[in-house]
């Protein structure tokens, strides 16, 4: 009996492998890696990211892998329609752009107007993020103008209600931020403060100075309570164009908190970490995320129940889209396992092609 099931497991292993052979002849090659896809036509909602990923090339390898066309205007910029091949250029696989359907190695005019570039990564998750206060000191925010009452002797305010506030100086129509401070951020290892979060509570205009000063709340994700305070909002002209590339110095931290309530960490999820341009993060450095190992009992030596601590495994790739001195924000791009608060990030594993 025994040796039947042994056979029998190992004739099926056998042809397992068999079929697992034919399926992947037809893409690979003995001794080769599986073929890369020869080209590809940009599609609306398009990332960078992903289309580097479908030629099998590592997103933040994106300046060694692109290969821009010179008898192409902007042949840095990337839209919809325009054809992405591969080629290989003195010995190296890169990638190549030409406009419209068609690969040329010649100018070329679209029929169509061109109105939005390929972003590197998807904008609409992290635009919110892009410009607002979410990250302050806890005592700017607690000397910072504030809400002393509301129309109407309301206690909660909400879109459209006038509120009256405290410490304002500005032109009217000028806009506020309002917010409310938040958890305090802190070094995962040290337990050292890094910073508050400034909670988006809405968004106010000056209708007339004072003290108090009369606002108008012109926008509110959240109630509006007697309290909060304001801050100035500033146009900075963020730019949403990010290059994915990893950091030029060693890098270790740890993520500290996430966006949106979640328990379980994925893909497109917007978190913390507890490093910042002090530690020479930079806005485009793509992380690994390694799962925190679990710490086990080892019943078997010497007999004793001794705890071990299991190696960091790999589990996401990150890319930071905001820095704060301290602090900063990334989109989890990648995800093979869930992540939590606790997990480490480091450089990326670095490929050459």
């Amino acid at each position: 009996m025994t040796t039947f099931s042994y056979k029998s497991s190992l004739l099926a292993s056998v042809l397992l492998f068999a079929l697992y052979s034919s399926m992947v002849q037809a893409t690979t090659t003995e001794g080769e890696a599986p073929q890369r896809p020869q080209s590809y036509t940009v599609q609306p909602g398009d990332t960078l990211w992903g289309i580097a990923e479908r030629f099998y090339f590592a997103p933040w390898m994106w300046k060694e892998i692109w290969h821009a066309n010179p008898a192409i205007r902007n042949p840095n910029h990337i839209y919809p329609g325009d054809t992405i091949y591969l080629a290989t250029i003195d010995g190296r696989q890169q990638l190549r752009l030409a406009r419209g359907s068609t690969v040329k190695l010649v100018p070329g005019m679209r029929s169509e107007s061109i109105t939005t570039e390929i972003t590197a990564i998807p904008i609409s998750v992290i635009h919110q993020f892009l410009s607002r206060p979410y990250v302050v000191e806890r005592s700017e925010l607690e000397q910072a103008p504030y809400i002393v009452a509301m129309e109407d002797e309301r206690i909660i305010g909400g879109l459209d209600n006038r509120i009256y506030v405290r410490g304002v100086t500005g032109e009217p129509r000028e806009r506020f931020a309002i917010l409310r401070l938040g958890d305090e951020y802190r070094d995962y290892r040290s337990g050292e403060p890094l910073g508050s979060e400034g909670r988006w509570v809405g968004e106010a205009e000056l209708i007339r100075s004072g003290d108090p000063a009369t606002l108008r709340i012109r926008s509110a994700e959240r109630e509006v309570l007697i309290g909060d305070r304001l801050l100035p909002i500033v146009d900075e002209g963020v730019s949403h164009a990010f290059y994915p590339q990893p950091p030029e110095v060693e890098m270790e931290g740890y993520i500290i908190s996430v966006f949106g309530g979640v328990r379980r960490i994925g893909q497109y999820h917007i978190v913390v970490l507890d490093r910042g341009s002090e530690d020479q993060m930079e806005v485009g450095n793509v992380l690994q995320v390694n799962n925190k190992g679990a710490t086990v009992r080892d019943s078997i030596a010497s007999g004793l129940w001794e705890e071990v601590t299991l190696p960091d495994e790999a589990a996401a790739t990150l890319m930071v889209f905001r820095v704060f001195p301290r602090i900063s924000f990334g989109l989890v791009m990648r995800a093979s396992s869930p992540l939590s608060i606790g997990d480490r990030v480091t450089n990326p594993e670095i490929i050459r092609y």
